[in-house]
């Protein structure tokens, strides 16, 4: 096959998967939303909840529920005009339509019998990652004792925008506290249950994150691709789990703040950086063979000056992703020992499937290199290329987007 016919395939490719990739969200942390509830009491049969709904879906779903257009045109209304004062009043003007939508999809049990619930406040409006949330607090009397059994299955509805929702519920009651992560597949959770299913609730939570978040693996395929050395991709994964892991624990304690509308186009770019690094040392004549003969650096670590830039571009961006990893689990809460634990476990979760990713992947590699240099050479190339365009392509989709 000629360099010209291999050099087309490539740029083939590369159209290929940017042209699947404008057809993706270009955020791959949308369409997903976030309820937080705060569990607290449990003497005398009584258990108080708050709960934190992002105002906007609230109001679209709990106005279709009830058929309340004027909900509709109010809440929408006082969103677009981001009026705290008035999001509150449009809640608080149209309570039996919230009520009954939430109380629908939410509830607390005790001793395997249902609490009733009751208003317990006004609505008030809250921020996270930037948008207005509603604030509801309800009490809940419960006619049996036992350990306390809260259920979710908040959003999504048929806005037909929301694809999965997570509740992220915190509790401190009975004597007991800690917290527990809720989604479509895994819909409630006991105060009592143990810490082997509290701890598989946040690690399956990052697992589960890493392996749809496209753009995280697809970083992840463009590291492996453009390390020849078990050395080398064993550093820039360590380099990135590193990066992530800070500004991860950070973001999640509510420490570090970066919006979103910057987050996911430097993620987007940090794809196409990498991946483009890789496809700029690639060698463009001579033998594939001697460039694919990877020798060891002088400087420590066995790197050389290129080595160590690489790493300082893969740690920086890691700082990135790690800020996105943060928005994506959607915990911005005050310190505690209980908190750091679930995201500690969460980040476990997604090294895990990051580690699998490079076990399956980068031998696969390595041995194709080993048989078959040249075409090792282009099938890397090729791999690259397509993962640069892609991140050019999301890249620009969500700076437009905003």
């Amino acid at each position: 096959m000629s360099s010209r016919v291999r050099r087309a395939l490539v740029g083939i490719t590369a159209a290929v998967i940017a042209f699947l990739g404008v057809g993706q969200p270009a955020s791959a942390h949308g369409f997903s939303s976030v309820v937080y509830v705060h569990v607290t009491g449990g003497d005398g049969g009584r258990i108080r909840t708050v709960l934190e709904l992002e105002y906007d879906l609230f109001v679209v779903s709990a106005a279709d529920f009830e058929h309340d257009d004027p909900l509709f045109q109010v809440g929408t209304a006082a969103f677009e005009a981001e009026d705290a004062k008035a999001q509150a009043a449009a809640l608080e003007s149209h309570t039996e339509s919230a009520f009954a939508y939430v109380t629908k999809r939410f509830s607390v049990g005790s001793g395997g019998t249902a609490c009733t619930p009751s208003r317990a406040g006004d609505f008030t409006i809250g921020r996270q990652e930037g948008v207005p949330y509603a604030v509801m607090p309800l009490e809940w009397s419960c006619a049996k004792q036992g350990d306390p059994e809260v259920r979710s299955a908040l959003f999504p509805d048929s806005e037909g925008y929301v694809r999965g929702t997570r509740t992220i519920a915190t509790y401190d009651l009975a004597g007991l506290s800690g917290s527990a992560a809720l989604d479509a597949g895994h819909p409630s959770f006991s105060i009592g249950q143990s810490g082997y299913e509290r701890f598989w609730e946040f690690f399956r939570l990052g697992a589960e994150h890493l392996l749809t978040g496209v753009d995280h693996i697809l970083f992840l395929l463009a590291l492996i691709a453009g390390s020849r050395r078990l050395r080398e991709i064993v550093l820039a994964a360590t380099s990135f789990t590193l990066a992530h892991s800070v500004t991860f624990l950070l973001a999640a304690l509510g420490l570090v703040h970066v919006p979103e509308r910057i987050v996911e186009p430097v993620i987007a770019l940090s794809i196409a950086v990498v991946a483009g690094w890789h496809l700029w040392r690639l060698p463009r004549r001579g033998d594939d063979r001697a460039a694919l003969h990877d020798t060891a650096g002088d400087g420590p670590l066995g790197l050389d000056r290129a080595g160590w830039l690489r790493l300082g571009v893969v740690f920086c961006f890691g700082l990135v992703h790690g800020l996105g990893f943060a928005g994506a689990l959607g915990i911005d809460e005050p310190w505690s020992w209980t908190l750091l634990w679930s995201l500690l476990v969460f980040n476990v979760g997604i090294e895990a499937v990051q580690l699998g990713i490079i076990v399956l992947v980068f031998p696969l590699l390595a041995l194709l290199r080993r048989r078959a240099p040249r075409a090792g050479a282009w099938a890397t190339g090729t791999l690259c290329a397509g993962v640069a365009a892609m991140g050019l392509v999301w890249c620009v989709q969500r700076v437009l987007e905003g």
